[in-house]
């Protein structure tokens, strides 16, 4: 069994084990991760050997951490990770590299439109009738997007939303509502197969799947950094938060998509969202800004630079081409909006 782990922020883990009767034999844990001392490493290994092969993420952690001398320092990398790799590997977990990835930026669509393709392109990556893919949005229209368990009442002021020009929709994905406007955010969506994220928890694979993100970021001169659970964030604030959902279970394909900052105006935030309302009504609107930290403020470029320096990014890193959407995926799309996403029952299915 061969299992690798980049720990988000951190270093490779790699882990190299046979199965004997049931119980994890002959473990080689390895990396570009420090350890002191030296012989730590053996004692990792040992710690290994012997533990069942079903034994959970807790129980390899808490191994390994047991059979660390005193002192000892672990740099780039923890328990968890190791962890984390060996339920990896057990599971024949992929890496980045083992697929050929595409990058796709259609033209500008309509809100609805948008989040019925999440939705089809995750459900083609599951079958495998698409590749893995990383696709940027692009719209003329504003619109608040509601996660999947938020009720439109609780969020969304109508009137508000009205008189602002802002529909209101409704995503797959649960989390909480974004403002989309011409102009002030990036969004992206990534849809990959589950065998990526094998053996990470639910909240290891937001950190996963956002880092390539963050390295991006840095490259702009952006001290970014994830904060648990799904948040990206800079000295100075917030810059996005990502959301999940997970197509035909652990064979299928997750949908991971974030949204990030460019540029942002307190009123409309404060007049439009109910929950962004309470949150600063004892602060005032000027603090609305405050909490997040947009992109243009913090790099003077254009929001298709900044997406353009994105997309150089997870090339390199990842050998991705570019792509395009087909035809019949739109056509697909189009009829789920007509279908479902532009239902009430859809929309209001928490009122």
């Amino acid at each position: 069994m061969h299992g690798e782990y980049k720990v988000p922020g951190g270093k490779l883990v790699v882990v190299d084990l046979d199965v004997i009767d049931g119980r994890m034999e002959n473990a080689r844990v390895a990396g570009d991760f420090f350890l002191e001392p030296d012989d730590a490493l053996d004692d990792i290994d040992g710690a290994l050997n012997g533990l069942p092969e079903n034994a959970d993420a807790k129980t390899i952690a808490d191994a390994v951490r047991a059979a660390l001398p005193q002192g000892a320092q672990l740099l780039g990398f923890s328990p968890e990770a190791i962890a984390t790799v060996v339920r990896r590997s057990l599971a024949h977990a992929t890496t980045w590299t083992d697929y050929n990835w595409e990058i796709i930026q259609p033209g500008p669509l309509p809100p609805r439109v948008h989040l019925a393709l999440d939705e089809v392109l995750t459900e083609e990556v599951a079958i495998g009738t698409r590749g893995p893919t990383l696709r940027f949005w692009e719209w003329d229209e504003s619109a608040v997007v509601l996660g999947s368990f938020q009720s439109v009442k609780n969020e969304v002021d109508s009137d508000d939303s009205k008189k602002w020009g802002f529909d209101v929709v409704r995503r797959i994905s649960g989390g909480g509502a974004m403002l989309m406007e011409k102009g002030t955010v990036v969004t992206y969506s990534l849809y990959v197969p589950a065998d990526l994220v094998q053996g990470m928890t639910f909240a290891d694979s937001y950190a996963f799947l956002d880092e390539w993100a963050i390295i991006g970021l840095r490259e702009l001169g952006i001290d970014a950094s994830y904060v648990p659970l799904n948040d990206i964030a800079s000295p100075a604030g917030k810059i996005g938060g990502a959301a999940q959902k997970r197509i035909g279970g652990a064979s299928g394909a997750v949908l991971h998509h974030v949204t990030m900052s460019y540029d942002m105006d307190g009123r409309k935030l404060s007049e439009v969202l109910r929950i962004g309302r309470e949150k600063i009504s004892d602060k005032g609107i000027a603090s609305a800004a405050k909490r997040v930290d947009p992109l243009r403020s913090q790099t003077g470029l254009a929001r298709d630079e900044i997406i353009a320096r994105l997309e150089a990014t997870f090339a390199r890193l990842y050998g991705a081409k570019p792509g395009a959407l087909r035809p019949e995926e739109l056509a697909a799309a189009e009829e789920l909006v007509r279908t479902k996403f532009a239902t009430d029952e859809w929309l209001y299915r928490v009122p």
